[in-house]
């Protein structure tokens, strides 16, 4: 006895339908709106920076550089009930924090530079503004990729081209947001050397350079990202056509 094959609920079909629908929607809006407007306001950014009250400007770095290795904090008696629950295995995953440098090998302390902390906190925003908006127009396309068949394969071949072109503006965008990772990790071990050997200026100059190729770095990235966004925005302008249907007037489904 042969079964009926299996379909789909009508009603789960339409949903769907209107699920596609809305990316589709979505996508167009990136493209034709975020896109361009990303450009603007990221141009708009980089002319600002060659102004001295610019965040980005060179001349910000030895105003926000503080080199100074200052005594370690006095120690403060923890209110009793805060002691109770870091002793009951309060803290972080059950691991009990605390911010007790007394037993650290060097109690000294150094101030971070808040100036291009800010700055990797802005970049970092528009780096995750970039990935997410990425994600939105390679969902539509991807639903947009019609059955696999033989022939008329054109449109199709031109989708996967700014696919693979999108996949690589998001890892840029993914490589660019480290920035401030590696800026930490590096800049702490230059302070660690200062703390270590202050009566080396070298030391000091080098944070000082340091702080001021951040700076560098941080109005560079404002250029990358404003060309990967006119890249993507010019190569989907050009090709929206075979975006929105590859193979002409032939019906392309996801189901």
């Amino acid at each position: 006895m042969s079964t009926k094959p299996l379909t789909m609920d009508k009603k789960l079909k339409n949903e769907l339908d209107e699920f596609r629908e809305r990316v589709r929607v979505e996508g167009e809006k990136v493209v034709f709106e975020a896109f361009p407007q990303k450009i603007l306001d990221l141009q708009k950014i980089i002319e600002s920076t060659y102004q001295t009250s610019s965040p980005f400007h060179l001349s910000q770095a030895a105003r926000t550089t503080d080199a100074t290795v200052y005594p370690p904090p006095s120690a403060v008696p923890e209110p009793e009930t805060k002691k109770r629950k870091l002793d009951a295995g309060g803290g972080v995953n059950g691991v009990s924090i605390t911010n007790d440098a007394s037993h650290a090998k060097n109690p000294a302390k150094m101030i971070g530079n808040k100036h291009t902390a800010a700055l990797h906190e802005q970049l970092k925003r528009e780096c995750e503004t970039m990935a997410e908006l990425c994600d939105k127009v390679k969902l539509w396309i991807n639903l947009s990729m019609p059955r696999i068949e033989d022939g008329d394969n054109f449109g199709v071949q031109i989708q996967e081209d700014v696919l693979s072109e999108i996949h690589r503006s998001q890892e840029s965008a993914y490589n660019l947001r480290d920035a401030a990772r590696q800026d930490y990790l590096t800049r702490g071990k230059i302070c660690s050397k200062i703390m270590k050997y202050p009566h080396l200026e070298d030391y000091v100059l080098a944070l000082k350079e340091h702080d001021e190729k951040q700076l560098y770095i941080a109005r560079q990235n404002l250029y990358d990202l404003r060309s990967i966004y006119a890249v993507l925005t010019d190569m989907l302008h050009k090709n929206i056509e075979k975006i929105r249907t590859p193979k002409g007037n032939n019906a392309s489904t996801m189901y």
